[in-house]
């Protein structure tokens, strides 16, 4: 019997003001710890991408964002074989 492939999926934000973008230092991760990056994170079962683009935004650096203030510019599709 075939089974379903398991959706991992993950969320990055880019906040863009006057040409700049923000970029958060890791620390205590346990992962990356020292360099920088965009907030990021995976999406929790059944989330949109903009839904967790939102949770992982406020858990990361603490700003409120309205779903539909965001905005999904890329999607990318990897296959493991």
């Amino acid at each position: 019997m075939r089974k379903n492939f398991p959706y991992v999926g993950s969320s990055y934000l880019f906040l863009i003001k006057d040409n700049k973008i923000l970029l958060q230092r890791r620390f205590q991760t346990g992962f990356q710890d020292g360099n920088y990056g965009v907030p990021a994170g995976h999406l929790d079962g059944g989330e949109t991408a903009r839904e967790g683009c939102v949770r992982e935004i406020k858990e990361e650096i603490g700003i409120a964002v309205l779903p539909h203030d965001t905005e999904v510019v890329h999607a990318l599709c990897t296959a493991k074989g």
